[in-house]
């Protein structure tokens, strides 16, 4: 038996590469919206949303085309695989993911939510209303989740990180807060996953598309300060003729020239 599914609308937002999606919506702080198809029966259908706190978006990985039984999760123990029927991984057999999104307002056949795990572009199949009565299984455990806690590092956020990290944000770049919490809270140093540097002092960087961001461990107390961002072009990139690939280097000489000069990468 086989089922064909047309997409009630699209997702939008200013995330388009994988590695921007947070691992879980909520730990988000992000806004987007979904447009829905131009057919009046679905304006009908968001009647009654006003009033309604959190929505379960139904949605297709559309970056994801071959499935596996066993995944990576960011988070899982002692870096072993997990079943994929055991997480909530894009690599599934029939790509359909789910996300319990906090719904900001309906204007028409725009729909806007806040902390979601979706990218741009994502196809939507379906909505339905959270119920906390319903949906909420507070005490519900994952075995393999819970081990995976012992694992974890903690982060924290220098002044200067911070403040850098919310001007590139609010200029466009990716949401380096998001994607250290993603990368770097279990398993920061794994080189073949990630892009991570150490350096002769101890300290360490790791790449986000075309950005570096510094921090220091104290493995004592599993702790990572994330302790500043820099370019990661150089200054004949940044020249004025220079090919812009991912059309972001106007952020790159805003940043410079606001935040100080272009960090080399240290020795």
């Amino acid at each position: 038996m086989t089922f064909e599914f047309t997409p009630i609308g699209c997702f939008h937002c200013t995330s388009r590469y994988r590695f921007e999606t947070p691992r879980q919506g909520v730990f988000a702080d992000n806004s987007g919206w979904i447009l829905l198809e131009d057919d009046p029966r679905l304006i009908d259908a968001c009647r009654d949303l006003e009033g309604t706190d959190r929505l379960w978006v139904i949605f297709c990985f559309h970056l994801n085309k071959e499935w596996r039984p066993f995944v990576h999760p960011p988070i899982a123990p002692g870096r072993r695989r997990i079943g994929v029927f055991a997480t909530r991984a894009p690599y599934r057999p029939n790509p359909i993911g789910i996300s319990c999104v906090k719904l900001d307002r309906v204007e028409g056949r725009k729909i806007h939510i806040r902390n979601f795990d979706l990218l741009d572009g994502t196809p939507v199949l379906d909505l339905k209303p959270y119920s906390a009565d319903i949906d909420s299984f507070p005490d519900a455990r994952i075995a393999w989740l819970d081990a995976a806690q012992t694992d974890s590092w903690q982060l924290e956020f220098t002044d200067a990180a911070r403040a850098a990290i919310l001007r590139l944000k609010s200029d466009g770049a990716p949401d380096l807060e998001n994607f250290c919490r993603v990368q770097l809270t279990t398993d920061p140093f794994n080189r073949r996953r990630k892009r991570v540097e150490r350096f002769s002092d101890g300290s360490f960087e790791i790449g986000c598309r075309t950005w570096r961001i510094h921090f220091t461990a104290k493995e004592s107390l599993r702790l990572l300060r994330i302790d500043g961002i820099r370019s990661n072009y150089t200054l004949s990139d940044l020249l004025p003729d220079a090919a812009d690939p991912y059309g972001d280097k106007e952020i790159h000489r805003k940043f410079l020239r606001e935040i100080g000069g272009l960090s080399e990468k240290k020795l």
